[in-house]
């Protein structure tokens, strides 16, 4: 089979999926950013930042091919590299939206971690379990997005070079940039008439922007991939989640 046939097998499988109701609500495809030099050292990766790896590279392309069928009428990502970097790969592998300029907003960035910033994950990780009074297998079996921000924020606040450094977030400050960011993204799409809109942010980001929207929400275990997608459609002011962590984009473009 050619990539070109395949592509439009793709893009009818994609089309028969919507329901009337569907085709007419504003769709968000909301995307992970691809695997960074600091994902492969495991390090954490918050305000900080770091270029794609060549694999990282690769899946985003895969991904953006599988999205090729869909024709954007925006796209937005974080102000951090690694995001900006994964939404122009997407929109260089979709000849549909290949010119889209794309807009720049700095709420869409990922959990702000103060001190904790570029150290180990297994270092945080650690200090967060204790902090709760949990085993480290209990807490990255269980973790939730709110009690992980707000120990990071009252651990980082014990931290004496906190001063001069941005401090960690809590989940408060954390939902409500993500969720002014969103509203806003979503304002002005719907007023333009935009039905499909690529949104590039990141993991635990994208995960408490779906605790916020779906109460009740739960992450999946190991939390959501590089270059997953995610799918929320909006109508008549009511979010629905049509998918997460997907990768069916990826493998259909590879």
């Amino acid at each position: 089979m050619t990539r070109k046939k395949a592509v439009s097998i793709w893009a009818s499988l994609l089309l028969s999926n919507l329901t009337v109701t569907e085709a007419e609500a504003l769709t968000l495809y909301i995307v992970r950013h691809g695997k960074t030099m600091l994902n492969m050292t495991d390090r954490v990766q918050g305000w900080s930042d770091a270029v794609l790896t060549p694999e990282g590279e690769q899946t985003v392309r895969a991904a953006g091919r599988g999205l090729a069928p869909l024709q954007f009428q925006a796209a937005y990502s974080s102000d951090s590299g690694r995001a900006m970097q994964t939404a122009r790969l997407i929109l260089a592998e979709n000849p549909l939206s290949s010119d889209l300029p794309l807009s720049i907003d700095p709420r869409l960035r990922e959990f702000g971690f103060g001190t904790y910033e570029g150290a180990l994950n297994h270092v945080m990780w650690t200090d967060i379990a204790a902090d709760q009074g949990r085993s480290l297998q209990d807490f990255l079996q269980n973790m939730d997005p709110k009690g992980f921000a707000n120990s990071v924020a009252k651990l980082d606040a014990r931290q004496a070079a906190t001063q001069g450094n941005w401090p960690a977030e809590t989940y408060e400050q954390i939902t409500v940039r993500l969720s002014a960011g969103l509203a806003e993204i979503e304002r002005r799409e719907e007023a333009r008439g935009s039905q499909n809109v690529l949104i590039v942010s990141h993991g635990l980001s994208i995960i408490a922007l779906l605790d916020t929207l779906f109460p009740g929400f739960k992450p999946p275990e190991g939390g959501l991939r590089n270059a997953s997608v995610t799918i929320v459609t909006v109508h008549d002011g009511v979010h629905k989640l049509e998918a997460v962590n997907d990768l069916s984009f990826v493998e259909a473009g590879k």
